[in-house]
């Protein structure tokens, strides 16, 4: 069984993918072809924004979001220690300080009633995380930002596709950054990555940034890096969205029936108890990609030999959070996120994708919760 199934997504598209990659081939304008000016489009329209700005990777996304809005030494960024690295990451390149709050055990995102105590003079933005396809509670944060004149960058790179009270993903803050690696909902064959905005002004520095800081060719006005995306990979995420929406709508429903099988099988909704077998939890105003099905359980390890056993793969996502990491643990409290901690101990990510059958979940799932 796949962890995820890239191949049988490509059987469904690949006379259109390989068509638009013979596109490229012909016109040869494989940096910044017009590939790229077509994806922005309509990934804005998509998004519902006036600005999208495609980036080499998801994690240039974050820094070049950063850049624009001068975040550098010794500022700091108020973020979530239970996330993929390249969140603090980001941020201690260019000199700044990642600010860690403990998470909403529900969800496992930023808890929003946290945020405000840690906000000091040198707090330049606030960088929450939607964890593993659902939005973090963007109106709560998006509130004490404003209270303090703060920016807010959405860390999206697990949840573009899903809504948020009706709203998309990547457009619910400052700034909206998603990354497009194969694994994500939508993905590319590589890397690859966007920034999302509707503020015209911050949208012309953030192209300046992701392209070596040029104004026009040649002119150089700030710092910038080598952000840009390649044209073959904005040619396959082309391919892709024709039938993004339909993955999306899939993997609601394979998340619904994991959920369900698992809760007849005598699982909890996360939140609702502190132990045994938790399947995720999803906010009645949100709809999830579920960029992972992961669930908590008090014995990990017995859980993934059993799947093991029956040729299931798995995967933690994440065993260590990032203030306990030795890169950034002299930068914060290690011991000041105790969920994220209970979190990082218990959290145990199923085989996901648009693909998966009623068969597969039924497997599964009799591995993980044997009767």
């Amino acid at each position: 069984m796949n962890f995820i199934d890239l191949q049988t997504q490509y059987a469904r598209i690949d006379t259109d993918i390989n068509a638009r990659i013979q596109a490229v081939l012909a016109h040869g304008k494989y940096v910044m072809g017009p590939e790229i000016g077509e994806l922005e489009q309509r990934l804005a329209e998509y998004v519902g924004v006036a600005h999208c700005i495609a980036v080499s990777s998801g994690t240039d996304a974050l820094l070049v979001a950063l850049m624009a809005l001068g975040v550098g030494r010794d500022d700091e960024v108020i973020t979530t220690p239970f996330t993929f690295v390249a969140t603090a990451e980001v941020i201690a390149l260019l000199g700044a300080i990642p600010k860690f709050v403990d998470i909403d055990p529900r969800t496992y995102n930023i808890d929003p009633a946290q945020i405000a105590a840690a906000i000091t003079p040198k707090t330049k933005a606030i960088m929450p995380v939607s964890l593993y396809g659902q939005c973090a509670d963007m109106d709560a944060i998006n509130a004490i930002a404003a209270d303090h004149g703060l920016p807010v960058i959405e860390d999206a790179a697990q949840s573009f596709g899903a809504t948020y009270k009706g709203r998309q993903s990547c457009a619910l803050s400052t700034i909206g950054c998603t990354s497009f690696f194969p694994s994500k909902p939508l993905g590319c064959y590589g890397d690859g990555g966007a920034c999302f905005t509707d503020d015209a002004e911050l949208a012309q520095v953030m192209r300046q940034v992701m392209n070596h800081g040029q104004d026009r060719r040649y002119s150089h006005g700030r710092l910038g890096i080598n952000g840009r995306l390649d044209s073959l990979q904005a040619a396959i995420l082309l391919a892709k969205l024709s039938i993004f929406d339909d993955e999306v709508t899939r993997r609601a429903q394979v998340g619904a029936a994991y959920r369900l099988e698992l809760l007849r099988r005598g699982a909890s909704t996360a939140g609702e108890a502190q132990h045994g077998l938790l399947v995720p939890f999803v906010e009645q105003h949100n709809t999830s990609v579920f960029a992972q099905f992961t669930v908590q359980t008090d014995d990990r390890p017995g859980a993934q030999q059993r799947l093991a056993d029956a040729g299931i793969p798995t995967a933690v996502h994440y065993p260590i959070p990032l203030n306990r990491q030795a890169a950034y643990s002299h930068l914060c409290c290690p011991d000041c996120t105790p969920l994220a901690d209970r979190a990082c101990e218990r959290v145990l990510s199923l085989p996901m994708h648009p693909y998966l059958d009623a068969d597969a979940i039924e497997t599964v799932v009799a591995a993980l919760a044997p009767t």
